[in-house]
Order: structure tokens, then C-alpha cells, then sequence
């Protein structure tokens, strides 16, 4: 995990405007499989964002980096000049032994695990979502201390912003949408842009347009061609929020955490236990105390998992 006290601030990024922050890099392949399945893993369940599994397990700012040299890549490919020189030099930044076991991490668990993570939302909503709201209300402090600092006026201000913007997201009502080709374009897109955000859920925003079910049930029969044209447009969402992100880590990373904490704050509406079948928040029942205790069990997993990365992290630094 980074150290709160190295990010950098805007301060800092304007007075030196050519320098990118110093990036942690983590070299065991092993370790980064298991980051990229448990990526994919939360992906597939409504609430819970990738981003905040990258927060956490401490690579997000590697892998953002690692992004945007990847499509960078991709352009001066095109674009040029010295096309091939330039491609090879922006491939030589990125971080492959994060990237590689990363994908095939995430891949494998969204292919074997899709389904029965599914078949489990669906037959118990409020023990998952309690579970789930622990562990994103557990995440909440990792942007908080990669912030650095004590915070000021302004910045209690931003993550108010990101919080409401959150909350709002989360409680559109739920669509039903024709699973059409053009339908599925911009859903991935938008859906597979929020993996790159904390606190933001893909499979939420497909939840809310009603396409939650058909891409899950797409994956789960292999249905090639669905998944062929999801991940060409997750792929248009994907390099976009990439870059924007990577520009705004790196000019002005302490106010980028401060915002998405609020976002992760403002998306636990979705992980609330207690909702009908409509979505609307509802009042505690009976069970309150077995699920209050499932949500302390899911705080208690994510600070082991950062002290678990701390220690991995120092023992390789």
C-alpha cells in the first residue's frame, strides 16, 4: 500500500508539473493473480467496486498508470510519430507482471464464479449485502490515508460532493432495457468505466438499466458474441476513464482521494441490507444483530487485508 505520507498534492504537482508521482510496484505474480481474481470476483456483485479491491490491495495507482500507457501505446500507433519506437517505448512503461496475472486473475473468476455469486444476491439479498456493505465501509479509510493529511474545509466539501453524487446513482430506479445491440454499447461502456472507480459498481449501473441478469446469464453460457461486443465498448469505456483518472492522480492526487472516499461512502445506499423489491431503503427488522455482525465480519476482513499488503509491501520495499 502506498504511504499516505508520499502521495503527492497539488501543491506539490504545481510546482513541479513535469514530474509524475513515484509509483509502488508489485512484483509477485503470484499475489497479483489473487488481486485480479478478487477484482473480478466483486465485480460481479451489485454495489461492490473492483476500484475499491485496487484501492485496498494497494495497486491503484500502478495499474491506472499501466492503463494509460497501454492506450497511449495503442495511439501513437496511429497517430505516430515514429510509430513503432513510439508504441514500444510507451509498452516498456507498462507494468506486465501486474497486468498479466491481473487479467488472467480476473477473467478466470468471472468465468467460473459469475453464476453462483449471482444465484447467491439472488437468494440471500440482505446477508450478502451486509456482508458487502462491511467490506466497502471497511475500504472507506484507505483513500482517507492516501489523502495524507488532515483534511480542510474544502476538502470536507469535496467528499460531500462525491458522497451525494454517489447516493444519487445508486438510488436510480431500476430499468428494464431490451438487451439489444446498441443497448449493450453504451452499458458497457458506462458499467465497465466504474471498475476503475471506488465506490462505484458496474454490475449496479447494470443492475439499474435491467441488464444485470442477461450479461451475468451471457457469461455463464459462454455466449461468445455477447461477450465479444460487452468487451469491445467495455474496452471504449475503459481507455476514456483511463486517462481521465490518470490525469487527475496525477495533478491533483490528494483532492482524487478525498472524492472518491465520498464516492465510497455515498454507494453504501446500495450495500443498506434493508430494502424492498424496488430498491427503497426500509427501517432495521428483527435480524439487525446477526447482520450488523456479518458487516463488523466484513470490516475486519478488508483491515486484515491492508495489513496483510502493508507487511507484504515493506517486505519487499
Amino acid at each position: 500500500m502506498t504511504d499516505p505520507a508520499s502521495a503527492p498534492s497539488e501543491n506539490a504537482a504545481s510546482a513541479e508539473p513535469g514530474r509524475e508521482p513515484a509509483l509502488p510496484q508489485h512484483r509477485n505474480p503470484l499475489g497479483n493473480l489473487l488481486r485480479g481474481a478478487l477484482i473480478g470476483l466483486v465485480e460481479t456483485i451489485p454495489g461492490v467496486s473492483g476500484g475499491t479491491v485496487a484501492l485496498v490491495t494497494g495497486i491503484y495507482d500502478e495499474l491506472i498508470d499501466s492503463g494509460h500507457h497501454v492506450t497511449a501505446a495503442a495511439r501513437r500507433l496511429v497517430t505516430g510519430p515514429d510509430r513503432l519506437t513510439s508504441m514500444r517505448r510507451e509498452l516498456r512503461a507498462v507494468s506486465w507482471i501486474l497486468v498479466i496475472p491481473l487479467l488472467i486473475g480476473m477473467g478466470a473468476a468471472v468465468l467460473t464464479l459469475a453464476g453462483p455469486v449471482s444465484h447467491l444476491v439472488e437468494t440471500f439479498p440482505q446477508t450478502m449485502r451486509a456482508l458487502f456493505f462491511g467490506l466497502v465501509l471497511g475500504s472507506v479509510m484507505v483513500p482517507v490515508r492516501l489523502s495524507g493529511g488532515a483534511w480542510r474545509g474544502a476538502e470536507y466539501l469535496r467528499f460531500a460532493v462525491g458522497a451525494v453524487i454517489a447516493f444519487a446513482l445508486t438510488s436510480l430506479p431500476t430499468a428494464s432495457l431490451e438487451p439489444s445491440l446498441w443497448i449493450i454499447a453504451p452499458a458497457a461502456a458506462l458499467a465497465v468505466s466504474a471498475l476503475v472507480l471506488p465506490g462505484l459498481s458496474g454490475s449496479f449501473i447494470l443492475l439499474s438499466l435491467g441488464l444485470y441478469q442477461p450479461v451475468l446469464q451471457a457469461v455463464d453460457q459462454r455466449d461468445l458474441g455477447f461477450i465479444a461486443w460487452f468487451g469491445l465498448w467495455a474496452c471504449v469505456g475503459l481507455v476514456v476513464m483511463v486517462k481521465l483518472l490518470r490525469c487527475v492522480l496525477t495533478r491533483y492526487h490528494r483532492s482524487t482521494m478525498v472524492v472518491l472516499a465520498g464516492l465510497m461512502v455515498g454507494a453504501l445506499r446500495s450495500l443498506w441490507p434493508w430494502q424492498d423489491e424496488a430498491g427503497s431503503l426500509q427501517a432495521p427488522d428483527a435480524d439487525w444483530l446477526a447482520l450488523l455482525g456479518l458487516a463488523v465480519l466484513g470490516v475486519v476482513a478488508v483491515q486484515l487485508l491492508i495489513l496483510l499488503e502493508k507487511r507484504t509491501v515493506s517486505e519487499h520495499s
